[in-house]
């Protein structure tokens, strides 16, 4: 007897082939053509987020931050022939989480009074962006009708000077 795959083998080896991902079935142009679309939204991320504000303020830093750039003081001073920032931040993590709560305290209450000045600065930027836009809106709220009847007169000048010259 010849042995034969049962059907369910067969379905499956099907599917594989229906089932592919769109990006494997295409070929040729097609596929090119998927390519450049791809480039072209990765651009259009980029661009999102290019319209960062430099005029706003940073964050603060959280306590522990603040804990390590006393740390990273310290750090260096004892082993100045590592050069690694990450071994830095891992003996500077390891001693934060040795550390007790009082022993935290100060960190903690300097990363608070950064907080408290971060959110006044704020609270400014906020009413500059405020007041800027008002701005622009009271520029753009001049009505087409405003700004016709200002041509209007300006080209009538214009008219009536040219009959002077006549």
């Amino acid at each position: 007897m010849k042995a034969t795959r049962s059907r369910a083998a067969a379905r499956k080896d099907n599917n594989k082939e229906t089932v592919k991902p769109v990006e494997n079935r295409i070929v040729g142009k097609r596929k090119a053509a998927l390519q450049a679309d791809k480039s072209n939204q990765k651009r259009a991320k980029n661009e999102t987020w290019a319209k960062k504000d430099p005029n706003k303020p940073k964050r603060p830093p959280t306590a522990f931050f603040v804990f390590l750039e006393e740390f990273r003081i310290i750090y260096k001073r004892e082993h100045p022939k590592v050069k690694a920032v990450s071994a830095v931040g891992k003996a500077g993590g390891e001693k934060w989480k040795s550390m007790s709560n009082a022993e935290k305290a100060p960190y903690e209450a300097k990363a608070a009074k950064r907080k408290s000045e971060y959110e006044k600065l704020m609270e400014a930027y906020k009413k500059k962006l405020e007041n800027t836009e008002d701005e622009e809106e009271a520029e753009s709220e001049t009505s087409k009708s405003q700004v016709n009847v200002k041509d209007d007169e300006e080209s009538e000048e214009d008219e009536e000077e040219d009959e002077d010259d006549d």
